[in-house]
């Protein structure tokens, strides 16, 4: 069994963590930390887990992790840095599903996240962790930067496009709107009930901080430079993520009808089992992922003119999140991909 730890079990992304592998068949979690929650029984906290986890949560300084396999981080942004060059030290692996270890460039890291960052000798050493892409590197990871919500979404959207070269990579456009976990589980007026529901906005027009990870990560599908307008937008939802997506098709590539564009996406994706290509002329809706690792995407080229629409929906809890972070953890453990995550999504 893998031994695993779980730093700031007690947010969103936390709790997901524990929800989904509490059914794994390789997993044993033995050790969950939290400095404000330390002495409390995890059950306490999450009445859903009650039954599957006698564990209680202890302060990160206890050193309760030091006999794991892999540590898995689900905390704020700047939290991780600081921890983890201890723990790879030890041979313990580590994903991460902050930012911290996501963009490359520390100066750009820096100045979206608005703080110095503390250990960026292990930035160049991170996989980013999006299987569709770089499955072969996180085998051998010790260090797994998850991607973000919206760049999971975003990038698969746009993935076969760019490797084939068929549109302008200086012209996409990723409209996106995430449900109210998004924003994690702290005190926030924005995402009280009464805020998001019966509401639909638009925030971060000038630039979100998703942004830099996006255009990195469409940077290393495509080969050459991009340039992308990300809109986020917020639902009156607690979870799900849809991304309408907008590119350019090349004057050389006109003659590319829906047809090929169908076909193009069914190739690309046809051995990823947690990507699922639409029927031709489908709209994926996020209640057909909510709790499942998989993403939906349909493609389109409206009125057979110059632009193409891509559909995505995903959780963004578990494909955005928790989810794709188990999912790295299998490959990086040579366990079946899909184990822990074979679970469909809930409806109604």
């Amino acid at each position: 069994m893998i031994k695993v730890g779980i730093v700031g079990g007690t947010g969103y992304t936390g709790v997901e963590l524990l929800r989904l592998l509490a059914t794994h068949p390789n997993v044993d979690v033995t050790a969950i930390t939290s400095r404000g929650e330390a002495g409390r029984a995890v059950s306490d906290l999450f009445p859903n887990l009650r039954g599957h986890f006698d564990l209680v949560f202890t302060d990160p300084a206890a050193g309760d992790l030091d006999h794991c396999d892999v540590v898995f981080f689900a905390t704020p942004h700047g939290v991780a840095q600081s921890t983890v060059p201890g723990l790879l030290d030890k041979g313990i692996r580590v994903i991460d599903l902050s930012a911290d270890f996501r963009i490359r460039d520390i100066a750009i890291w820096e100045k979206w996240y608005n703080q110095p960052h503390v250990c960026p000798e292990l930035v160049g050493e991170a996989v980013y962790g999006l299987p569709e892409v770089n499955r072969e590197k996180i085998k051998g990871a010790r260090l797994i930067a998850c991607p973000g919500c919206y760049p999971t979404s975003v990038q698969l959207g746009f993935l076969p496009l760019l490797e084939k070269g068929l549109v302008e990579p200086g012209d996409l456009i990723a409209n996106s709107a995430s449900g109210a976990s998004g924003a994690g589980r702290q005190a926030n007026v924005a995402t009280l009930l009464a805020e998001t529901s019966d509401n639909f906005k638009a925030y971060g027009a000038p630039g979100h901080r998703h942004l830099p990870e996006i255009e990195q990560g469409l940077v290393d599908i495509s080969g050459s430079s991009v340039g992308v307008t990300f809109i986020p937008h917020l639902l009156p939802i607690i979870r799900g993520i849809h991304s309408t997506l907008y590119a350019t098709l090349k004057n050389s590539e006109m003659d590319t009808s829906e047809e090929d564009l169908q076909q193009l996406y069914e190739d690309c994706f046809k051995d990823e089992p947690f990507v699922d290509v639409m029927p031709a002329g489908s709209h994926p809706q996020t209640r057909s992922v909510r709790g499942s690792n998989t993403c939906r995407i349909s493609v389109f080229r409206p009125q057979g003119g110059d632009k193409v629409v891509v559909l995505v929906v995903e959780d963004n809890l578990v494909k955005g999140a928790s989810g794709q972070a188990i999912q790295n953890m299998n490959i990086m453990f040579d366990l079946p991909e899909t184990a822990g995550l074979e679970a469909p999504a809930l409806l109604p």
